[in-house]
């Protein structure tokens, strides 16, 4: 009886544990690294398929020129990204793709100027 009890046990724990290793897929970490001239006070993410913004990644957080900003649990998918500078310039990046596979995705000043014309018009 004991035994059955432990192989069953065995053939349960084998079965729960790929869920685990896929639920990680969730864990990804990607460094948003800004490279461009501004602040970016405010970061929001829509996957492509998606019309909502999702919320202000940042909360409380300002991604200072040259500085790192780390976004933890973001599936992986390609992003509409809203950026807002220190100066309350919007813009939008289209067909980010961020995953842990690509762990830092850079801001520049050509992205943020290119698509600040695309968001004005």
């Amino acid at each position: 009886m004991r035994k059955s009890v432990l192989l069953w046990g065995v053939v349960i724990a084998m079965a729960v544990g790929p869920v685990v290793v896929r639920a990680g897929a969730y864990d990804s970490v990607v460094d948003i690294v800004n490279q461009s001239s501004w602040e970016i006070h405010q970061l929001y993410l829509s996957s492509t398929s998606d019309e909502e913004w999702g919320p202000d990644q940042l909360g409380e957080h300002v991604i200072g020129t040259g500085d790192t900003f780390q976004l933890h649990g973001i599936p992986c998918d390609d992003y509409d990204v809203r950026l807002v500078d220190e100066d309350g310039d919007a813009c939008v990046v289209g067909g980010v793709t961020l995953c842990a596979d690509a762990d830092a995705w850079e801001i520049t000043d050509e992205d943020l100027l290119a698509c600040q014309v695309d968001t004005d018009e």
